[in-house]
């Protein structure tokens, strides 16, 4: 598997429990995880290599573990 299939599919899993959890926007996303929001969407999309500290804000304005941004 290539980093940019792994870059994918970690995006497209932030948007799919991001939805699930009601979280309808990426701004809202992006505010709870006190990220900006263009960097939201780069990482929904694949195109950003993201940090292990972005990782756990990112698991924390979902409510979830980090184990669980993993379950791919």
């Amino acid at each position: 598997m290539s980093n940019d299939d792994i870059l994918k599919k970690f995006g497209k899993r932030v948007l799919k429990l991001r939805l699930q959890k009601g979280i309808t926007s990426q701004m809202a996303l992006a505010l709870k995880a006190k990220l900006d929001r263009t960097y939201i969407g780069g990482v929904e999309r694949g195109e950003r290599n993201i940090a292990l500290k972005n990782i756990e804000k990112i698991a924390r304005a979902l409510d979830i573990s980090i184990k669980e941004l993993f379950e791919l």
